[in-house]
């Protein structure tokens, strides 16, 4: 809805249209030369092939990254969306890691996503930016400025958009009511989970010291133990070289 996906694709368009030598709707423009073009985007199945519309995702995914070059220009949109979150995030990342890692593979390429943990990929991988629609937001409505700038967007509109698509208002005042409860259990459960590992780390702490004070007392105990009015001197040393052996060894 806020253009990102036209916007991607526009790009591919001009590209194509500027190396056959055609005119492009811009005052002016830069456009280097590429030997192949990719596109990952929309979702459908093959029920011809029994494929599901994931599998169709991954097997194009696939042939992109087995048949790129660094002097070809990809476009990819919401790699990831056809399984569960995860999952998702986690092929996409990978994608993204292998085009910037791999030699003859890093082409030029414009990946669309909804997961904001990849706009952490621009503070982890040279060669990673992150742009974004501009929104204007009122209490009430958004408005699409239709405008890409730098940086990543911090939240989601989904409710918004369907709220445009005429959605019926009880459903979106339920979604509304969804969304605040997920988003309250998840900042709860982050706190637990924050909470959960420091008291962790303080048992670990405790377990570790009383270890380790029980170690120190039986080796006083022992020290204790010694009638040294009945050690020679050879034994003296036998000793403290034993119990030197002891305290390195509990080390």
């Amino acid at each position: 809805m806020a253009g990102k996906s036209t916007y991607i694709r526009q790009v591919a368009i001009l590209v194509v249209m500027a190396q056959i030598g055609s005119f492009i709707p811009a005052k002016a423009a830069k456009i280097g030369i590429v030997d192949r073009v990719f596109s990952r985007i929309g979702a459908s199945d093959d029920l011809a092939r029994g494929q599901s519309t994931f599998m169709v995702e991954m097997i194009e995914t696939a042939n992109i990254l087995n048949n790129t070059t660094n002097k070809s220009l990809i476009i990819l949109d919401e790699i990831g969306r056809g399984t569960s979150t995860y999952d998702g995030i986690s092929i996409a990342w990978a994608v993204v890691e292998y085009l910037i890692n791999t030699e003859n593979k890093k082409a030029k390429t414009l990946f669309a996503t909804h997961y904001f943990e990849l706009t952490e990929l621009e503070n982890i991988l040279k060669g990673v930016t992150n742009y974004n629609i501009a929104i204007k937001e009122t209490e009430t409505e958004i408005v699409f400025l239709r405008k890409i700038i730098k940086g990543f967007a911090d939240k989601s509109y989904g409710i918004h958009v369907a709220k445009l698509a005429n959605m019926p208002d009880v459903v979106i005042d339920k979604a509304k009511k969804i969304l605040h409860n997920l988003e309250k259990n998840s900042d709860n459960e982050n706190s637990a989970k924050i909470k959960k590992t420091k008291s962790t780390d303080q048992f670990m702490l405790f377990d570790i010291k009383d270890k380790l004070n029980q170690k120190i007392e039986n080796i006083i105990k022992e020290i204790k133990e010694i009638d040294t009015d009945r050690l020679t001197p050879i034994e003296a040393l036998q000793k403290i070289y034993s119990l030197k052996k002891k305290i390195d060894k509990q080390n």
